[in-house]
C-alpha cells in the first residue's frame, strides 16, 4: 500500500506505523518494533491506573482500494488528510505529556532527518504551554532506549540552520537524555525516566524566577 504525506514526501523508511502486539512482555521478544514496545507499556500503564497515554490517530483518505473477494478490501492507495504532529499523547501526574517515537540502525548518531519542521513547532509549542515533551528513541542495532528532552530536540535542530551537524552524537543523547530499561511489566520503564523529565522542568523554571 501506498500512503502520502500531505507535503508530498514518502515516509522514512523504518518509520511505518506497527500494530502492537497485546499480551505478555517477554525478553524473547526483543526486536519489536518501538511503537509495540511503547504501545504494550502504555497498555499496562493504563490498566495499573499509572498514566493514559495513547497513540494518535492519523486520518487518512483513501484514494485507491480493490476487492479481490466480496468479503475483503485491500487498500492501495492512501493519503494522509493533514501532516502528523507528534505519535502519542496523555497525562502523567497531572502533567500533559507529548513525544514522538523514533528509531534509527545508526549506532553513533540519531539523524535530524527523522523530524520534520511542523513536528518541532507542535513539540515548541507544547513545551510553551508547559507539557512535559520527548522525542522516544531507540537505538535498535544497538538495543538502546532514551527520552531526549524537546527543548534539546529543537536546539539541534536549529543548529543545523547555522553550520550545526544533522545528526545528534549518540555520546550527547547519553549525556542529555535520559536511558529506558526494558523490564517484564510494563515492556519498558519509560514513566520514571518521565520522572527525571518532570523533575528537571521544574527545577528550570524554579530558576527563571
Amino acid at each position: 500500500m501506498t500512503i502520502h504525506y500531505p507535503n508530498g514526501q514518502s515516509p522514512v523508511p523504518g518509520q511505518a506505523a506497527a500494530k502492537a502486539t497485546p499480551g505478555p512482555t517477554s525478553f524473547a521478544d526483543r526486536g519489536m518494533t518501538l511503537e509495540a514496545e511503547i504501545n504494550a507499556s502504555n497498555d499496562y500503564y493504563l490498566a495499573t491506573g499509572q498514566a493514559v497515554i495513547h497513540k494518535k490517530p492519523t486520518p487518512i483518505q483513501l484514494v485507491k482500494v480493490d476487492y479481490p473477494k466480496r468479503s475483503a478490501a485491500v487498500v492501495r492507495e492512501a493519503y494522509f488528510r493533514r501532516p502528523s504532529t507528534t505519535d502519542y499523547n496523555g497525562i502523567y501526574r497531572g502533567y500533559y505529556i507529548d513525544f514522538d517515537a523514533k528509531e534509527t540502525r545508526n549506532k553513533a548518531s540519531f539523524p535530524l532527518k527523522n523530524f520534520h519542521q511542523h513536528q518541532i513547532d507542535h513539540l515548541a509549542a507544547c513545551l510553551k504551554q508547559g507539557g512535559i515533551c520527548f522525542a522516544f528513541i531507540k537505538f535498535t542495532r544497538l538495543d538502546k532506549h532514551f527520552l531526549l528532552p524537546a527543548s534539546d530536540l529543537i536546539a539541534h535542530w536549529q543548529a543545523q540552520a547555522t553550520g550545526g551537524k544533522h545528526s545528534i552524537p549518540l555520546a550527547v543523547i547519553e549525556q542529555t537524555g535520559v536511558p529506558v530499561a526494558y523490564g517484564y511489566h510494563p515492556r519498558l520503564k519509560y514513566l520514571p525516566a518521565v520522572d527525571q523529565l518532570i523533575a528537571r522542568q521544574k527545577g528550570a523554571a524554579s530558576n527563571e524566577q
